[in-house]
């Protein structure tokens, strides 16, 4: 049951995005541009083949402010003509979609884990690996989520306050803490700006229990990781642990994190139009159409799809989750792809996934076709 809205941080956060000064609205977290400033800094099953699986047991405005597996791929109906591919010559962006409700702390931990092995096997196929990566949870601003933990900055900066007491408006065991993390970062409550809430924004500053609870040390102030990253795994580690204090619309997220308007403001370059996409989901839960996402799958590919030269041969999906759909729309999405590959989230190791996930990424980088100019 999603809480109530607390005043306190409803008011703290229409004051900060009221004072944010036209032109740098950007987030005291990280060094980069607002929502709408900056240039970018570069401008299923098929019949043709086979999908991977495997099966085991409101909005701040951009502009201004365990199993078995198996996998391989098809690469979709063809025009008569298709232009030599020229390969995507390792320029690869990484866009994780990664949920934030309750029981997700293990599954962030199996990515963590997952990620330099999956990161060092694509490395190794090229000769000049270009990578940007970003995580994007499922929240947006309120009432469709928060920064951090919502009974945390509500009883902020108090974090004796206890359950029972009138400092504390939510229910619980009498007596234990209202916030249930006690190195909340209460100083930072007051300097959320709005590419820290937006849909589709890069995470840079996890906060709750679980997280980091801190600024993530991203090289060069942006919202996401580029080549040459300090301490890539450590850094991708702390900003994938998201926490499970929040919601899991990874769909909308999807849209959003594609979107031309935050990839010139809060994400300022970080899609590149002669780059592969790979999207990756992890979540617990089935993003439905009654609780979840708005838009639908459809919707969401052609999003991505405008986004990428409407050319499918140019995304990778992999979805950690439930493979089997039933109910859930990033399954469904991801099987939309010719290039997919979806294991169950209750898989002990991500690892084989990732190995499959990187095949594909190999795969379709050699039949990338960069946009015209």
């Amino acid at each position: 049951m999603r809480p109530c809205p607390p005043l306190r941080l409803a008011a703290a956060f229409l004051a900060v995005t009221a004072c944010a000064r036209s032109g740098d609205a950007s987030s005291s977290f990280s060094g980069g541009p607002g929502p709408g400033t900056g240039d970018p800094a570069s401008a299923g099953s098929s019949d043709t083949g086979t999908s991977s699986s495997s099966s085991g047991s409101g909005q701040v405005d951009v502009s201004t402010g365990a199993a078995s597996s198996t996998g391989s791929f098809d690469v979709g109906t063809q025009p008569d003509f298709v232009p030599s591919p020229a390969g995507c010559k390792g320029k690869i962006d990484f866009l994780f979609l990664v949920s934030r409700e309750g029981l997700m702390e293990a599954r962030q931990a199996q990515l963590a884990a997952a990620f330099p092995k999956f990161i060092d096997t694509v490395e190794s196929k090229f000769a000049d690996f270009d990578y940007h990566i970003m995580v994007v949870d499922g929240d947006g601003p309120w009432p469709d989520g928060w920064w951090g933990d919502v009974v945390c900055n509500d009883v902020c900066p108090n974090l004796a306050c206890k359950v029972g007491e009138d400092c504390c408006k939510y229910s619980g065991t009498k007596d234990e803490p209202c916030c249930p993390d006690p190195n909340y970062p209460c100083e930072a409550v007051d300097s959320v700006m709005p590419c820290d809430v937006a849909w589709g924004a890069g995470m840079v500053f996890p906060a709750g229990e679980g997280t980091a609870d801190k600024p993530c040390p991203i090289d060069g102030g942006r919202r996401y990781l580029v080549k040459g990253q300090e301490n890539l795994d450590d850094v991708f580690a702390c900003i994938a642990t998201v926490g499970t204090s929040g919601y899991d619309m990874l769909g909308q997220a999807l849209t959003a994190a594609v979107d031309p308007q935050i990839n010139g403001g809060c994400n300022n370059g970080f899609l590149r139009p002669d780059a592969l996409l790979m999207v990756a989901f992890i979540h617990n839960t089935g993003d439905t159409t009654e609780f979840g996402s708005e838009g639908t799958p459809a919707e969401w590919k052609q999003a991505v799809l405008a986004a990428k030269h409407s050319d499918e041969r140019s995304v990778v999906v992999f979805h950690i989750g439930f493979p089997e759909c039933m109910g859930d729309r990033i399954c469904e999405f991801t099987k939309m792809w010719p290039y997919n590959h979806s294991i169950h989230g209750a898989e002990p190791d991500y690892g084989p996934g990732f190995a499959e996930a990187a095949s594909l990424v190999d795969a379709a980088c050699e039949e990338f076709v960069p946009p015209p100019g």
